[in-house]
């Protein structure tokens, strides 16, 4: 009875300093409740609820039991993007952000129909996704993951992206056990998370760079991400909830196949995406990088033109490369000295011809002979 006493006391105590732990146990209930959540997500909710409880409010371990049902709280369970059904228009934004490309842009169109069928026909329902993830494989500069960002628009899907160079560890894939502190879910429900939708399209960025470490292999950790067998049923260690990944499209980008293992690159379905010829990187100039540049530097329309010969000539003024990053700086370069000018005068119009670049190149950069 003299326990009993005690306990309504230090109740009644916490009521009144704001820390009354059966209120936020039965807020965290409602919020369960109303939360479209799967039978699992739901019940080790309420779980943790009830442990909630009868934990010290300030304490380390009330924190985590927060943070927990905030992660199955804040997850997309059911919400999905609603896709557009249009391959047709598909081709359209292809074609509008990227200049050549075809055979890529063909199998990406043939990965597309293949999920838009499915999903208008319903075939295969509750089977896992035919084929594997695409691979985009190229060098720096050609456009892998402006390509997967033209994909998610295409299918009006948001894009995460999820950047793996340097990652050593298979905790960031599957995620921190919660006995460990500071732990979080990996990389991968972190980026569905930030989607806000159960079906993004998630670009694992720079593949090539997974390495191994003392903390397990995390090339060996994805398997089980790209394994359409397997993704209805992914488990990160954090959550330790399944969780369905299979409705998330994965895109792949790699710079070399050499740094993937042979288990992983049987997972990948792999698209080369070749390097850009002369006459491609001038109408790439031409169409995207010059207005995208004159867009960030705040230029004017018209304060800046460049013939085609200039750009030719910038081109080989640059060097030999694959991609056309080296070309964007330049392009950059430009576009700064003529917002001297027209910060100076706004009414003065840069005209830059093949004989003009030399006085308007960086004076760093490399100056071949002009040809005639």
């Amino acid at each position: 009875q003299r326990r009993y006493q005690l306990r309504e006391q230090i109740r009644l105590l916490r009521r009144e300093l704001g820390e009354d732990q059966d209120a936020e146990a039965d807020q965290w209930r409602a919020r369960l409740e109303a939360a479209d959540l799967p039978p699992p997500a739901r019940e080790a909710g309420l779980r943790e609820a009830a442990r909630l409880e009868h934990m010290v409010p300030l304490s380390a371990e009330a924190g985590i039991a927060r943070t927990y049902l905030d992660w199955l709280l804040g997850l997309p369970w059911e919400a999905s993007a609603v896709e557009r059904g249009d391959l047709g228009a598909a081709r359209a934004v292809l074609d509008a952000h990227h200049h050549g490309l075809d055979e890529v842009k063909e199998r990406i169109l043939e990965h597309l129909a293949v999920h838009l069928l499915r999903r208008a026909n319903r075939t295969g329902a509750g089977l896992p996704p035919p084929g594997t993830a695409l691979c985009l494989a190229g060098p720096p500069g050609t456009g892998k993951t402006s390509l997967a960002r033209a994909m998610a628009e295409a299918l009006g899907r948001p894009l995460a992206r999820v950047a793996l160079g340097g990652v050593r560890d298979e905790a960031e894939i599957f995620g921190h056990r919660r006995t460990y502190v500071g732990a979080l879910p990996g990389r991968i429900l972190s980026a569905v998370r930030r989607a806000g939708v159960n079906n993004p399209v998630l670009l694992l960025d720079e593949l090539d760079k997974l390495g191994g470490g003392g903390r397990g292999d995390a090339q060996a950790a994805l398997l089980e991400v790209l394994d359409p067998e397997q993704q209805s049923q992914f488990s990160d260690h954090y959550l330790e909830v399944p969780f369905d990944l299979s409705r998330v499209l994965f895109v792949a980008t790699v710079n070399e196949l050499e740094g993937l293992s042979a288990p992983l690159r049987d997972r990948l379905e792999v698209v080369a995406v070749p390097a850009y010829a002369l006459d491609e990187k001038r109408a790439i100039a031409r169409h995207h990088l010059l207005p995208r540049q004159t867009a960030l530097h705040a230029l004017p329309p018209g304060a800046l033109t460049v013939t085609d010969a200039a750009l030719a000539q910038l081109i080989r003024e640059v060097g030999p490369e694959p991609g056309v990053r080296a070309l964007e700086r330049a392009l950059a370069g430009l576009c700064r000295r003529a917002a001297r000018q027209v910060l100076a005068d706004p009414d003065a119009r840069v005209h830059i011809t093949r004989a003009s670049l030399v006085h308007w190149w960086s004076p760093g950069a490399p100056r071949p002979p002009v040809e005639p």
